[in-house]
């Protein structure tokens, strides 16, 4: 688990494999300018501490979006409102697009399992997780 101090700091588990996935992960991490996010890959480390701690998250492999991560006060969201609340939280003109939370789930979450489904046919998968650059190394967990 990570350090007291950064029990504020949200968590957000994607899949390491996935191309798409690497990009929205770069996508955060430049326009997370205050570095309040950190990441970590469904297939690492962190993740297995997580589900391992955390019941009721083993059949998850959807992005997981975990605010309190490392407190005993987590809350975890999943699918669209995981985008969405990682959106609110880096904040600026990215806090407006998160109000598409107005959207009724069943729509967001019909459209994000669309998108997850289809994700390694239209945008690529990796073999192994990809090497983070030295700018993204001070957000990504293992």
């Amino acid at each position: 688990m990570p350090e007291p101090d950064d029990a504020d700091r949200p968590v957000i588990f994607y899949d390491g494999v996935c191309a798409l996935c690497h990009f929205a992960v770069r996508f955060l991490i430049a326009r997370d300018r205050a570095g309040v996010l950190r990441f970590a890959p469904l297939q690492g480390e962190t993740f297995a501490a997580f589900r391992a701690a955390t019941p009721g998250q083993d059949g998850l492999d959807s992005v997981i979006y975990v605010r309190g991560y490392g407190s005993g006060d987590a809350r975890v969201f999943v699918r669209s409102e995981a985008v969405l609340q990682a959106l609110r939280d880096i904040g600026g003109v990215w806090r407006v697009v998160s109000w598409a939370r107005i959207i009724p789930r069943f729509i967001r979450d019909g459209l994000y399992d669309l998108v997850a489904r289809r994700r390694y046919g239209w945008f690529g998968r990796y073999d192994e997780c990809r090497l983070p650059t030295p700018r993204q190394r001070d957000q990504l967990l293992p």
